[in-house]
C-alpha cells in the first residue's frame, strides 16, 4: 500500500531553476564583483551537476573563469553560495516562483487521506523553507514529516543516500513509497534506493535519461490542464492523484 509520497523540489514542486536559482546565482556573482554570467544554455549544462556549491566548483574547473585570490576555495565557494541563497529567497518572497500544475492539489489529497509526505532534495533547507512558505503558507512546513535537504547526507543525487536516509527516518520500506522527480539524476537516486519513481519533466530535463521510471509526464495535471503522458501508464482522468500513484506502485 502507498504510505508516503516523496517530493523532489527544484523542477518538481516548482520550476525554480531557470528563473529562480540561475537568476540568483548571477546576482550573487555581481555582488562579488565577478564577471561571470550563467545564461540559459550554460545553466542547462551545469544542471548535470547536483548541488549549488558543487555546480560552482564544476564551472570553475571546466570553464576556467577569472577568480579572485582566495586562501580557501571551498570556503569562498560556500560564501558565494550563501549569498546566492539570499537572493533566491528574496525572489520567492516576491511570489515570482509558483508551484507547478497539480502540486498543491496532490499534496492536499494526500493530507486528506493520511498519506505521509516528505521532501528529498539536494537544495538547501533554507530554499525548501522559503518555497513552501511562499507558495503554501507557513503551516505547510509541518505537513512534511521529513525534509531531507542539502548536506544532510554524504553523497548527493544521483547517489541514493537521500532516499535511504528518508526511508530510515520514516520507518518505511521502498515498496511503501513513491518518489516524484524531474531529472535523470533524481531518477537514478531513487532507483539506487529501490524507490519507485514517477517523472514530471521540464524544459531543462526533457532529454534526460529516465530509464527505470514508471512513467514520464509533462506535469501532475489539473482539471483544466490535463497531464501529457510521454511514457508509461497514463492517468485516466489526466491527473496524477492517489489512485494513479497506487496503480503505479502496484504495477
Amino acid at each position: 500500500m502507498l504510505q508516503a509520497i516523496l517530493f523532489d523540489v527544484d523542477g518538481t514542486l516548482a520550476d525554480t531553476e531557470r528563473d529562480g536559482h540561475r537568476v540568483a546565482f548571477n546576482l550573487a556573482f555581481d555582488d562579488a564583483g565577478l564577471d561571470w554570467h550563467w545564461d540559459v544554455l550554460t545553466y542547462g549544462e551545469l544542471l548535470t551537476v547536483t548541488g549549488g556549491k558543487e555546480r560552482i566548483r564544476y564551472f570553475i574547473e571546466t570553464h576556467s573563469p577569472d577568480l579572485p585570490e582566495v586562501e580557501d576555495l571551498a570556503e569562498w565557494i560556500a560564501g558565494l553560495h550563501k549569498a546566492k541563497t539570499g537572493h533566491y529567497l528574496a525572489l520567492l518572497k516576491k511570489g515570482d516562483i509558483p508551484l507547478r500544475p497539480g502540486v498543491e492539489r496532490l499534496i492536499q489529497e494526500a493530507r486528506d487521506n493520511d498519506v505521509r509526505l516528505a521532501i528529498t532534495t539536494t537544495t538547501t533547507p533554507e530554499n525548501v523553507d522559503g518555497l513552501l512558505r511562499a507558495t503554501l503558507g507557513d503551516a505547510s512546513l509541518d505537513w512534511f514529516e521529513v525534509i531531507a535537504a542539502g548536506d544532510i547526507v554524504p553523497a548527493k543525487k544521483p547517489a541514493g543516500d537521500i532516499y535511504h536516509y528518508t526511508l530510515d527516518q520514516m520507518g518505511l520500506t521502498a515498496s511503501q513509497v513513491i518518489a516524484l522527480e524531474d531529472s535523470g539524476n533524481g531518477v537514478r537516486s531513487a532507483i539506487d534506493a529501490d524507490v519507485p519513481v514517477v517523472v514530471t519533466l521540464n524544459d531543462y530535463t526533457a532529454h534526460d535519461d529516465f530509464s527505470g521510471a514508471i512513467s514520464v509526464l509533462s506535469d501532475l495535471g489539473t482539471t483544466t490542464q490535463p497531464a501529457r503522458t510521454l511514457r508509461g501508464p497514463a492517468p485516466s482522468n489526466g491527473m496524477v492523484d492517489l489512485d494513479y500513484l497506487r496503480h503505479c506502485l502496484a504495477s
